[in-house]
């Protein structure tokens, strides 16, 4: 299995340095000019393949990695969607940038739905034919649904931008609903999941484990409203927001106050670097969560969402810093990736990276607030875009290198 999961590690890294490269022209011509770049199409390839391409993929093969302790064969029935899901997603990468949302872009993206319908469905069956039950698995099935839950608001863009109905009000309703149930739902639980089935394979004991699940999952349908408090919402809705994330805290903190009992176990377990990845990321989710409570605030939600440069912050602090950190803790504590001197080096260049950009993003931020010009800071953003592609590279290479000396 190790052979097999490293094989499409290595196809979604590559996938992950293709993004970031998209992202050094989306950030150069902001800065400058690059005339023959649509701005806008590349944006919506740039978004489209690191869901897809790279954050999606890995996380199908890692699920489908926790059923082949009981079915060898799990990887040759899976294989069909995870290459559909490659060559969708490949596919985007083609097309969005010459089309924006087009024919060719809407067949691929929909293909890419399509795929994770049959990837729920089919894994799902497969999760209650397993002998052994994993705390993961709880987390792993609300991750299909709202995998699932989360194509409407795909399905709802691709239409309004296919017959040029998109008013602001539905176009930013339906993103950010997309946004959510991919971010926070998808993403969050799927890893988590992942965290949690680890811990179980190391016979490790989750005291409320039902409650932090159930903290989190009934959370994450009203949680969706905390990107939508500019519509001016109904006060119930407002208070089912604020219960939502007292119950998001209060499940992070029953997972630091379950994990703590076990550190110096999982100290042992986990390789130095594994534990400065994943200690990386949980570091930016609980900045996450408690930007999420902040923003509950009345005016907070408005202040934040009307610039740019902070929803940018935001986004990128998710999928970079709790996300792909978290993949690449993961990656690494699970041996999945050779981890060679060269691997080392791409990793602190990559977290330099999302560092330096999030600073730069924060400071555009706080900038635009007090309508402040800060200067050189779409420079400066370019930089940060080329460290990014510069530690994603030199990870692709040291991957390539080991696989060579192998």
């Amino acid at each position: 299995m190790e052979k097999i999961v490293i094989k499409w590690f290595r196809i979604s890294i590559f996938s992950l340095m293709l993004v970031a490269f998209m992202g050094i022209l989306l950030r150069y011509k902001i800065a400058y000019s690059l005339p023959f770049v649509h701005q806008k199409y590349l944006l919506h390839a740039h978004s489209h393949f690191a869901f897809s391409g790279w954050v999606t993929q890995i996380l199908m093969v890692l699920l489908v990695a926790r059923l082949h302790s009981e079915n060898s064969n799990a990887f040759k029935k899976y294989g069909p969607l995870l290459y559909g899901n490659l060559i969708a997603a490949y596919g985007m990468l083609l097309t969005f940038p010459f089309q924006g949302y087009g024919a060719f872009s809407i067949f691929f993206s929909t293909l890419t739905v399509l795929v994770s319908y049959v990837f729920a469905v089919v894994y799902w069956k497969d999760l209650n034919r397993t002998k052994e039950r994993s705390y993961g698995d709880s987390w792993f099935k609300a991750s299909l649904f709202f995998s699932v839950i989360s194509s409407f608001g795909a399905f709802a863009l691709a239409y309004m931008m296919a017959t040029k109905t998109a008013h602001p009000d539905r176009y930013l309703a339906s993103s950010y609903f997309f946004l959510h149930f991919q971010y926070n739902g998808w993403f969050f639980f799927a890893c988590t999941g992942l965290l949690f089935h680890r811990i179980y394979t190391w016979g490790l004991q989750i005291k409320q484990h039902n409650r932090i699940f159930w903290l989190f999952a009934l959370s994450c349908l009203p949680a969706y409203f905390l990107s939508a408090l500019w519509l001016n919402v109904r006060l119930w809705v407002y208070i089912l927001v604020i219960i939502a994330v007292f119950f998001q805290l209060s499940g992070f903190a029953l997972i630091i106050r379950a994990l703590k009992q076990h550190l110096p176990r999982l100290k042992q377990l986990m390789t130095p670097l594994g534990k400065w990845v994943v200690g990386l990321s949980a570091i930016a989710l609980t900045i996450k969560l408690c930007l999420q409570a902040i923003s509950t605030i009345p005016g907070m939600s408005k202040l934040a969402f009307g610039f740019r440069s902070i929803v940018v912050g935001y986004l990128h602090l998710v999928l970079l810093g709790v996300i792909s950190l978290f993949i690449l803790g993961y990656v690494i504590v699970n041996r999945y990736m050779r981890i060679t001197r060269t691997a080392i080096t791409g990793i602190i260049v990559f977290i330099f990276g999302i560092l330096l950009n999030e600073l730069i993003l924060f400071i555009q931020g706080t900038g635009a607030i007090s309508y402040t010009s800060v200067p050189f800071t779409n420079e400066l953003l370019l930089v940060a875009a080329v460290v990014l592609f510069a530690g994603a590279l030199i990870i692709n290479i040291s991957q390539r290198q080991s696989n060579l000396r192998a």
